[in-house]
């Protein structure tokens, strides 16, 4: 039977989104985080939650699921999701090591002065979050490597590869206020923390178009605190 032309679904090699689309795609990543995020600005830390090896299970599985679906709507759409899978290499980790240091350094130049004016005062929920973590260093690695991944490939695999068209601003901002706006029950430091370490991936990542690094950076990122907590 003869295919008819018109019902062809659309050629996957597009790299560029509408805001419609970029903001469906963080509904399904990030909205519940979100959510939850300003929930617990709302209610004073009170109920924040904690690190523990089922909770971070549940995320692992969780950003599965959304990122599957993210996957599957980007694809129906036409996206060219080939673009958004990050490439291991050598190379590539040694440079993402040395982003860690770089987004490290820039987020303790920026947090430093404030935490002076802050001592003294309440400890900082994710200053408490990790000193009470109960959690295995399986557990850690591997959600490390799942949450890493996640983030990095929606916030600037996507969003900031498929957002240039607006302008760099636009491609730098809209991906790291999403990463803050999801990061907000860590209190005011931490999400200080958060934009400076989120800011220097997003200019790393425009300036290279490589995911790796920025990926391989943001697990060492989710490792180290846990690791070295005692230290």
């Amino acid at each position: 039977m003869p295919q008819n032309n018109n019902t062809r679904l659309p050629s996957a090699t597009r790299s560029t989104t509408t805001p419609l689309e970029a903001a469906i795609v963080v509904t399904i990543c990030f909205g519940l985080s979100i959510v939850t995020s300003v929930q617990a600005v709302a209610g004073g830390f009170r109920a924040n939650g904690e690190f523990s090896d089922t909770n971070l299970l549940w995320l692992m599985g969780t950003e599965f699921v959304l990122g599957g679906a993210a996957l599957a709507f980007l694809r129906l759409r036409g996206f060219a999701i080939a673009l958004l899978a990050p490439t291991p290499s050598v190379r590539g980790g040694l440079a993402g090591i040395g982003l860690f240091f770089a987004a490290w350094l820039v987020g303790w130049l920026l947090v430093a002065p404030f935490a002076t004016l802050a001592a003294g005062q309440a400890e900082q929920p994710i200053d408490r979050m990790v000193a009470e973590a109960n959690l295995s260093l399986p557990v850690i690695v591997a959600t490390a490597l799942v949450n890493g991944a996640f983030e990095e490939v929606f916030l600037l695999g996507f969003l900031a590869r498929a957002l240039r068209g607006f302008g760099l601003a636009i491609a730098l901002g809209v991906p790291t206020l999403v990463r803050l706006s999801y990061h907000l029950y860590q209190g005011p430091l931490g999400a200080l923390w958060v934009f400076a370490v989120g800011l220097v991936f997003a200019l790393y990542y425009a300036r290279t178009v490589q995911l790796w690094p920025v990926v391989f950076a943001h697990v060492l990122w989710d490792i180290v605190p846990f690791v070295f907590r005692d230290s």
